[in-house]
């Protein structure tokens, strides 16, 4: 039987109970009318639950859903969504400070960054922490030195800990051959095409155009394959990043981020409304901040004239400083300083957050991106292992991570070989004619794009 993840009224309900919780707002009275009439907690890792709801507890999940959507949000205040709103709370707004486009070197970096970053997290995505470690410590790789691999693995362990069911054939280090699809890869062809067909002032509208032309739904997860089915409903953005999305803070919208970074170098301020006109299709509040604050990271990063302590700084200014969001960063930073064990920082991040936030959500994944950017300085290697290492979601972190380091690094000569060789310099996708595409050729079309008038 199909079990369409991701969008079934009783699997969102169990989401959106924790999310009203986590942003403002007080769901006790609605989780307890769907726990009295034996409705099911959200599932943990997969995007449906094991058996069908009966229609009963489906169509009392759609009705739940639409009265907590009514609940009134106490951090509203400090939370908004609307651009103009944001800029207001942020009293130190960036100005553009110029600086040329980034070389098509620097920009290939970049693109090789986030995919090795990717590639190192796949086979471990949805891992809890305790297995990526055992898992990475049973072959010597720990710290993370080199891409997974299950040579010398004990069959014991594996058994406990499979690797990710959709990445273990091509993501370990026995079998790398080429960077293989992956979302945090197809959403930065994506928001390359709506450069391409709409350049900079592309709307929301726009972005969506360009997902229902390019985006197989099947490609979607979470918040935007929420946003996917209210377009086919026939909503329009922004309210199709509310309609029943209880995945709205999740990290969907900062995988988007790079692609705005790297074609505005020096101006943040610009990269990260672009980002806010991206996100608002399917995210609201900390989901948008975070895509903001990792495209003016990258804005900075993509100068060549900051490190990266200054380029995290700078991320901060577009983020609402009371928000959940800042704060946490701002956390996680601190930590980073003060621990030289890395370990230490993430025991310390996921005590805090994994209780409460699913392993998906925007606020976590953020906070450890910035703290692993942190505790490296920078460095191309230091940032990816960190990233992936902390878990939660290891692909999208080592991703972004790697992209900020490795526009640090300047060129792709630069990076270590050991990571860059087995991607061969070629990309597999389903987003437009990218399929094959080299890093070096992704480079030269984003420079075009940093460069149109």
């Amino acid at each position: 039987m199909l079990r369409l993840t991701w969008v079934q009224p009783e699997d969102l309900i169990g989401h959106e109970l924790r999310q009203a919780a986590q942003d403002g707002r007080e769901p006790s009275a609605v989780a307890a009318r769907w726990r009295a009439a034996g409705g099911p907690e959200a599932p943990l890792t997969a995007g449906a639950s094991p058996r069908p709801a009966s229609p009963y507890l489906r169509l009392l999940a759609t009705d739940l859903l639409d009265e907590l959507a009514d609940l009134p949000s106490a951090l509203a205040d400090d939370e908004p969504t609307d651009l103009a709103r944001i800029t207001s709370l942020c009293p130190d707004w960036p100005v553009a400070t110029g600086g040329r486009a980034a070389r098509p070197a620097r920009l290939e970096a970049a693109w090789l960054g986030r995919a090795v970053g990717c590639l190192l997290g796949k086979p471990v995505e949805k891992l809890p922490l305790t297995a990526i470690r055992d898992l990475a410590r049973a072959t010597g790789n720990w710290p993370l030195t080199g891409y997974f691999t299950a040579r010398g693995v004990p069959g014991e362990l594996l058994a406990r800990h499979p690797w990710n069911r959709r990445s273990a054939a091509t993501s370990l280090a026995e079998n790398i051959d080429g960077m293989p699809e992956d979302d945090d890869l197809n959403y930065p062809l994506l928001n390359l095409l709506v450069l391409q067909r709409h350049g900079r002032a592309f709307t929301t509208t726009d972005v969506a155009r360009v997902w229902l032309d390019e985006l197989p739904a099947g490609r979607t997860f979470t918040a935007e394959r929420v946003a996917y089915r209210n377009l086919l409903s026939g909503l329009e953005p922004p309210l199709t990043a509310r309609r029943h999305n209880p995945f709205r803070e999740w990290i969907g919208a900062l995988i988007r981020a790079d692609v705005h970074g790297w074609t505005n170098p020096g101006d943040p301020a610009a990269a990260a409304g672009q980002a806010h006109r991206d996100a608002t299709l399917t995210h609201t509040a900390n989901g948008v901040y975070a895509a903001m604050f990792t495209a003016a990271v990258i804005a900075t990063a993509a100068t060549g004239d900051h490190d990266v302590h200054a380029c995290l700084r700078t991320g901060l200014t577009v983020v609402p400083p009371r928000s959940r969001l800042a704060r946490a960063v701002r956390r996680a930073v601190r930590l980073a300083r003060d621990h030289t064990d890395f370990d230490t920082v993430v025991d310390l991040l996921h005590d805090t957050y994994a209780a409460t936030h699913h392993w998906v959500h925007a606020v976590p994944n953020t906070a450890l991106i910035a703290a692993a950017l942190t505790h490296a300085d920078g460095d191309f290697t230091g940032s990816v292992r960190r990233a992936v290492s902390g878990g939660w979601d290891t692909d999208s972190n080592g991703a972004t991570a790697g992209s900020v380091a490795a526009l640090l690094a300047g060129s792709p000569r630069a990076l270590p070989e050991r990571w860059t060789a087995p991607l061969k310099n070629r990309l597999a996708t389903s987003v437009g004619d990218f399929h094959g595409a080299g890093f070096d050729t992704l480079a030269r079309l984003t420079h075009l794009e940093a460069t149109r008038p």
